[in-house]
């Protein structure tokens, strides 16, 4: 999209102005938006809301206490605080504790729940339902619940099956009429 007022350069600011429930759009390209006034000075992005809110949740560290670094790039919290990004995937665990509030009041959750596609979550939904099956099958052993464990042996055997369909285990051929 073109500046409205020059018409030569790309458009990089879009205002809106709404009077008497009139709104009017202008594209403006930087230095025509600055020759109007606009100020661009401060961008206001994600990092600066992650570090803003890191500051709400997070309260400062007892004086004295040793903050932590995380051990894979060695970056401080507060360098995330003051940019808003992780250094890594070990940060995730290093700040672990400094995160969760933060991702819970993002997020409403601080593990990932979100959509997988169909085929790999009910693998995985199968996957998850062996592994409970299994430790409910070890603290049965454990609580000598051997009933119970029976029963849980048994379902564990049968979503451990291959799935079976029409004809398994049958091998058939197909013959010309001569």
């Amino acid at each position: 999209m073109q500046c409205d007022l020059c018409g030569t350069r790309e458009a990089t600011v879009h205002l809106t102005e709404v009077i008497n429930k009139q709104s009017r759009e202008l594209h403006l390209c930087e230095p025509c938006a600055r020759e109007k006034g606009v100020k661009m000075d401060s961008p206001f992005g994600f990092a600066e809301l992650l570090s803003g809110l890191a500051d709400l949740e997070i309260p400062p560290p007892a004086a004295g206490a040793k903050v932590p670094a995380c051990p894979q790039c060695g970056m401080r919290f507060e360098e995330f605080k003051k940019s808003g990004r992780l250094g890594c995937g070990g940060c995730y665990e290093a700040f672990r504790r400094q995160l969760e509030p933060l991702l819970t009041r993002l997020h409403g959750a601080s593990r990932h729940a979100g959509r997988a596609p169909a085929a790999t979550s009910a693998a995985a939904q199968r996957q998850a339902d062996l592994e409970g099956l299994k430790a409910r099958l070890r603290q049965a052993i454990k609580a000598e619940a051997f009933e119970e464990a029976a029963r849980l042996r048994d379902q564990l055997r049968k979503l451990e099956e291959p799935k079976s369909g029409k004809g398994a285990g049958r091998v058939t051929r197909n013959r010309r009429a001569q």
